[in-house]
């Protein structure tokens, strides 16, 4: 009998729906489907790659109520918030078109006329790029449209297969996505799902693949880098983060707190660049913490399929606990409660949101990733101060400064190691820029054109004439 994963509404606790889970048998199964048919698909011309991811993007935005509430069932995710996440990926879909030529193009980087050398023809040096072949594309749950579609759009674009787990927690939005992907004309063994938890996703791990691209904790993480090291084979990791915030003395407190208030708890908290961390200058503090806990008090909680609510329950039950510990370790240290601080006595995997004050480096919720709707508030005197306590940690993700002055912010977000620095905003992805972390926020590059070449292997070519 196979085995079963259970898929649970987390706002009611409700049953959704059973599905059978892919066993080795059925992996190596879907890997040599993948591997029989990338060749072909790689040897079609961009044109005829790019027209069924266009497809793919009228879908998106023909189905999105269907695709948003199937979303909100499976992870809690609010309505709004989960429209929001598909009705931006076609603009993403729009970057990787655009420069997917671009990119697939042949360079000439050096030309030899004939007789440079006596006897010799002409000679050209040209880089082309392959695609990697079949790839594993280990999603995750908390945004299974834009972590996935920055993986498995590109991938598709320079002609790989892939082999696509999205999270047990998301399993049913990721059998959306690839019914999307094959009604829109990409073929069945291109772009083939694999359905399943740890196991499953070991399981593909164990296949000869040509790259796998993990979204999650850095502890998995840490565990595939394990696995494939004996592989050589490409690896990206976009891990967790405990990324800060530092508002300057000259900063507009008020605009801060509505910025880095929407920053810390917009998804629930539940983003890896969601700001987990904030210091704030004692010239601004008051000002900043006053309007801070007002809009954070006016979040509305409830029941995430209402289009008015902005935070919904937590996608795991366990991390209930997590939130509760870091809580608890907190107020033993000294913080002060602001407000939430527990779980809600309601069906469902609801926590309220908390603001803690009075936090330092001693407690775990300024050390370890939160992940949830909790966040720390530390007061600092300056900003060397500031620069010392955004650069505490392993994480390297991104890192946010409000102020007026540009190269003062410039300035202290140099010195912090971070894959993404903001200047007045936070929490946001563009498309055209590199997304990467540093330390234990991962490895590897999406997004930008640096995001195409991520799914190629560059070749020499050394053409001499005869």
């Amino acid at each position: 009998m196979a085995n079963l994963l259970s898929i649970i509404n987390p706002a009611t606790e409700a049953l959704i729906q059973e599905m059978p889970v892919d066993d080795k048998a059925a992996v190596a199964e879907k890997y040599a489907r993948a591997r029989a048919a990338q060749p072909g698909w790689a040897a079609l011309p961009l044109a005829d790659r790019i027209k069924p991811i266009l497809r793919f993007r009228e879908l998106l935005v023909e189905r999105v109520d269907a695709l948003a509430a199937l979303l909100t069932s499976e992870t809690g995710k609010p309505i709004t918030q989960a429209r929001n996440e598909i009705l931006a990926v076609p603009g993403r879909i729009d970057f990787f078109v655009e420069n997917a030529d671009r990119v697939l193009s042949l360079e000439r980087v050096y030309a030899e006329p004939a007789g440079a050398l006596p006897g010799m023809g002409s000679l050209e040096e040209v880089i082309g790029h392959d695609p990697l072949g079949v790839i594993a594309n280990i999603s995750a749950w908390n945004y299974p449209y834009f972590v996935g579609g920055n993986v498995f759009i590109p991938a598709l674009l320079m002609g790989n297969a892939v082999l696509y787990k999205p999270s047990e927690f998301a399993t049913l939005t990721g059998g959306a996505i690839a019914d999307l992907l094959h009604a829109s004309g990409i073929p069945q063994d291109i772009f083939i799902p694999v359905i399943g938890s740890g196991l499953t996703g070991a399981a593909l791990l164990e296949q000869p693949i040509d790259g796998v691209f993990f979204t999650g904790s850095y502890a998995t993480g840490q565990k595939i880098a394990i696995a494939t090291a004996p592989k050589l084979i490409r690896t990206q990791l976009e891990l967790g983060g405990k990324d800060p915030a530092y508002v300057c003395a000259d900063a507009n407190g008020a605009v801060a707190a509505a910025a880095l208030a929407d920053g810390a708890f917009y998804n629930n908290g539940q983003s890896c660049c969601a700001v987990e961390r904030i210091y704030v200058h004692t010239e601004v503090y008051d000002e900043f913490f006053e309007a801070f806990l007002a809009t954070v008090r006016g979040f509305k909680l409830g029941d995430p399929t209402d289009s008015d609510t902005y935070l919904g329950p937590v996608s795991r039950k366990p991390q209930l606990s997590v939130l509760a510990e870091q809580v608890t370790d907190a107020l033993a240290k000294g913080a002060t409660l602001c407000c939430g601080g527990q779980t809600l006595d309601r069906p469902g995997w609801y926590f309220a949101p908390t603001v803690l004050t009075e936090v330092n480096h001693t407690m775990t919720v300024m050390q370890e990733e939160t992940f949830g709707p909790v966040i720390g508030i530390q007061r600092v005197a300056s900003d060397a101060e500031a620069v010392a306590l955004m650069q505490d940690t392993p994480y390297g993700l991104t890192a946010a400064v409000y102020g007026t002055e540009r190269d003062r912010a410039v300035d202290i977000l140099r010195q912090i190691k971070t894959g993404s620095a903001y200047w007045n905003c936070c929490d946001r992805v563009s498309p055209r820029l590199p997304w990467s972390g540093r330390g234990h926020s991962g490895l590897g590059t999406t997004l930008s054109q640096a995001g195409l070449y991520t799914f190629l292997q560059p070749r020499a070519w050394h053409l001499r004439a005869g």
